[in-house]
């Protein structure tokens, strides 16, 4: 059985992706928490993560002796693994574009990803109409997020009735769940046609099982709330 090791459902970001992937994919695996905490050495986070993974972060997966770990490494050795699922466009062009998108998730969108930090239980509407009034390069990120979405929800519309980035769901559909999660709690303006991609996505029973574990956590962690003093 795969092990996926995974930080806080509320604030890990980068966990979701895999996570929602296979969960959406219906790729059984096991999940395993590791709780943010102090990152010091010695922490049962370290502990646990760096006899994984010698980049000290998650997520890791583990598949008998094999150990992957990063986002995008994940993805991809799942999609090569259980091909009959699916997880990648098949026709060659939009397999590209779909790979080309989350490799920019995955190197880019900084001021929204530093200054949106996800947290799925919090209702951020206020701090986030401050973002969108003080911050350029949230604005030019979202800008990009909207072109980029609303071209392929246009163009990819009718090739599957599921509605999402390239018609059906795939591993470009889970890389962006997180800036769903961002957009949504933080209220960033969005256009009707990006709005309602987002509904569909918070509706996958994959996203809806990460959002309801999330809301079950009831962890606060000061670090990752800068904007407020408790819960």
């Amino acid at each position: 059985m795969r092990k996926l090791y995974i930080g806080n459902k509320n604030y890990s970001s980068w966990s979701m992706r895999p996570w929602v992937l296979l969960k959406q994919a219906g790729i059984a695996f096991e999940e395993v928490v590791v709780r943010f905490d102090s990152f010091d050495a010695g922490s049962e986070f370290r502990r646990t993560v760096d006899a994984l993974n010698p980049a000290g972060t998650v997520p890791v997966l583990v598949d008998g002796d094999l150990v992957v770990w990063d986002t995008l490494a994940i993805a991809e050795y799942v999609a090569e693994s259980c091909a009959d699922a699916q997880l990648w466009p098949a026709d060659v062009a939009r397999r590209a574009r779909a790979r080309s998108i989350c490799a920019e998730m995955h190197a880019g969108f900084r001021s929204l990803r530093n200054l949106c930090g996800m947290n799925i239980e919090a209702d951020l509407s206020q701090q986030g109409a401050l973002i969108w009034r003080d911050q350029a390069g949230v604005r030019n990120d979202v800008a990009r997020i909207v072109s980029m979405w609303s071209e392929l929800l246009a163009t990819h519309s009718g090739s599957h009735a599921d509605g999402m980035l390239f018609g059906r769901f795939s591993v470009a559909d889970a890389y962006f769940a997180p800036v769903v999660m961002r957009l949504t709690r933080y209220a960033l303006p969005v256009p009707a046609d990006v709005a309602a991609y987002m509904a569909r996505v918070e509706a996958l029973p994959g996203v809806k099982a990460w959002i309801d574990g999330a809301l079950a956590e009831q962890d606060f962690l000061a670090f990752e709330e800068p904007y407020r003093l408790a819960r």
